[in-house]
């Protein structure tokens, strides 16, 4: 018969194995499970850009301009997710003003979508028309080599996006200006997850035209 102390150290490392075992087993189901919810919630996040392109088409069909952002961080204000009332210089830049489209507010990973827009298409004393041009802003877009998205014939006239799994805006997205805006869209990489969506100006007047307000 094997002394006792010899039988207790035997179970403990069996015991240790038997961890190691059940640790690996559940890291390589952990992975595709974690996998798997992030392609899930990139596949969300492109679901709610479409549904927020359209809302804000939607929009500027029912006012004759697009909403300003919202720049209000108090989520206990009564201006929370509210468009601001002027595109001053200060107001172009901030978040989706996700209340006045009727919208629910947070991404998929639970932050705020961020919205910037040209401020001549977001007069509200001046709807758009054919004559509406670009303003100040010049928003642009590129990708992750700095080569255009856009032209400067039709630039976008609103820019969203979600900061994505990081939590914060990566690349061109990281520094926003009041004039000359630049922004960053392509696929994931290890530093850059933002997930963005534009409107172009040919889109909108087309909705405008098809709308019946004449442009």
């Amino acid at each position: 018969m094997k002394p006792l102390s010899h039988m207790q150290g035997f179970s403990l490392l069996e015991l240790a194995i038997a961890l190691v075992i059940l640790s690996l087993l559940s890291g390589s189901l952990i992975l595709p499970l974690m996998a798997q919810r992030d392609v899930g919630r990139l596949r969300q996040a492109q679901e709610q850009l479409a549904l927020i392109h359209e809302a804000l088409l939607g929009y500027a069909s029912l006012h004759g301009h697009l909403p300003c952002p919202d720049t209000n961080t108090d989520s206990t204000h009564a201006t929370y997710g509210m468009a601001a009332s002027d595109c001053a210089t200060t107001t172009r830049e901030g978040y989706l003003p996700f209340r006045s489209l009727g919208l629910a507010e947070p991404d998929p990973w639970g932050q705020r979508w961020r919205y910037r827009v040209d401020a001549h298409f977001a007069r509200t004393s001046q709807p758009i028309g054919l004559d509406t041009d670009f303003g100040a802003d010049q928003l642009e877009l590129v990708n992750h080599k700095g080569e255009p998205l856009s032209t400067t014939v039709e630039r976008p006239v609103a820019i969203l996006f979600s900061m994505g799994p990081n939590g914060r805006a990566d690349g061109e997205n990281l520094s926003y200006e009041a004039a000359g805006g630049r922004y960053e869209s392509d696929l994931p990489t290890a530093s850059f997850d933002d997930q963005l969506h534009w409107i172009a100006r040919p889109i909108l007047l087309s909705r405008l035209i098809a709308a019946g307000r004449q442009p």
